[in-house]
Order: structure tokens, then sequence, then C-alpha cells
């Protein structure tokens, strides 16, 4: 028998195993809270009662202090993945949802054109840091029943430098207090 052919085969298997424990480890994904669409017929697991429970409440910071420490060109980039949705650019369309130009400080549901959740519209009030802050790290946990399919942000820096970002597509950023 030669053992150079028996050598390489394992070797070429142990290859593959490495390759992908390490591209598990560098491209690793969370499983969603919930399925992003619900086929038809098909019955899903009974939910577990702490998979049900509301996300654990997070502290917000000092927005006058970490926004203008805040990467707002890091901000762009990842906002790239809104941009399939939105456009933040003045006088931008409306797509699937609403444009973003000057979101932060303006009315909540208020962008003319744009058919929002009845959810969103009973929320009220302006866009402050805060709630853009929580709204970003899980829109459906801020206002359950939006039609927003958005998994969201969940590292605090992404979600500051995206805000970072949008405060700066207005025609004066808004004050930070």
């Amino acid at each position: 028998m030669d053992y150079r052919i028996l050598g390489s085969v394992c070797a070429a298997a142990l290859f593959v195993v490495v390759v992908h424990i390490a591209s598990q480890a560098i491209y690793f994904a969370p499983h969603p809270a919930k399925p992003g669409y619900v086929v038809a017929g098909v019955e899903t697991k009974a939910e577990e009662p702490a998979a049900a429970a509301a996300p654990v409440a997070e502290e917000a910071p000092d927005f006058a202090a970490t926004i203008p420490m805040a990467d707002a060109m890091a901000g762009a980039a990842v906002a790239e993945r809104c941009g399939a949705c939105h456009d933040w650019s003045k006088g931008g369309p409306n797509k699937i949802g609403p444009s973003l130009y000057g979101v932060v400080g303006r009315p909540k549901a208020s962008h003319p054109g744009f058919d929002y959740s009845p959810v969103l519209k009973e929320k009220g009030g302006d866009w402050t840091y805060a709630d853009l802050f929580t709204f970003l790290r899980q829109p459906a946990a801020f206002a359950p029943g939006t039609k927003m399919s958005f998994g969201g942000l969940p590292r605090v820096s992404d979600r500051l430098n995206v805000i970072a970002f949008l405060r700066m597509q207005a025609d004066s950023p808004a004050p930070l207090q």
C-alpha cells in the first residue's frame, strides 16, 4: 500500500476541517429571534419562555460626549445596508422605507408620502438620539408590529457611528444635549 496516497487524503480532509472551523469563526451569524417571513403550512417550534422575554434594557450613553467621538464615515459604511430601503439625500425619494434626511429631531412617522405602520404613528414625539439608539438596536422591540424587518445593530459602536452619520444628513445638525 502506498502511504503517500493515504497521507494525502488525510491531509486534504484535515485541511477541509480546519478551513470549515476557521470560516465559522470569522463569519459567525447569530440565529434571528424570529423568522424573517412565515412559510404557510410549516409549523414552528413553540417559543420557550426565556426566548419570549423582552430584551435586556440598555443604558443610553451620554450623546453629547459620544456622538462627537463617533466615526461618521464608519457610520456611512454601516448605513450602506440601509440604502436598499432608505435614502438619506436631501429631497431623496421614499423607498421601501422613508427618506432619512433630517431624521434626527424630526417628528416620528412624519415624512410626507410614506405610509408608516400604526405602531410607529402611535409613538409620537421627535426622533431623539436615545430613541434612535434604541430603535437601531432592535426595531421590532422599540415598535412591536413595525413594518421594518431589519434585525438591528447589536454593537453600540455601530449604532453611535450611524447616528453620527444621520446627524450630518440635515441642513443643520441637531444639537447635542
